[in-house]
């Protein structure tokens, strides 16, 4: 199987879903982080930066 970008999505779900059934504290931070990335992503901030 080859992990292209159209898979990352559905990866960091599974992850992060994972670490909320185990803490479910973690979910403030999780959707904060998530929310922020794409934010960022959504304003071309990386792209700006050529990463």
């Amino acid at each position: 199987m080859v992990i292209t970008s159209a898979h990352i999505p559905a990866i960091v779900a599974l992850i992060a879903g994972g670490l909320i059934l185990i803490m479910p504290r973690l979910l403030n931070f999780i959707v904060a982080i998530y929310l922020i990335f794409i934010g960022l992503v959504g304003l071309g901030v990386f792209h700006a930066l050529h990463l």
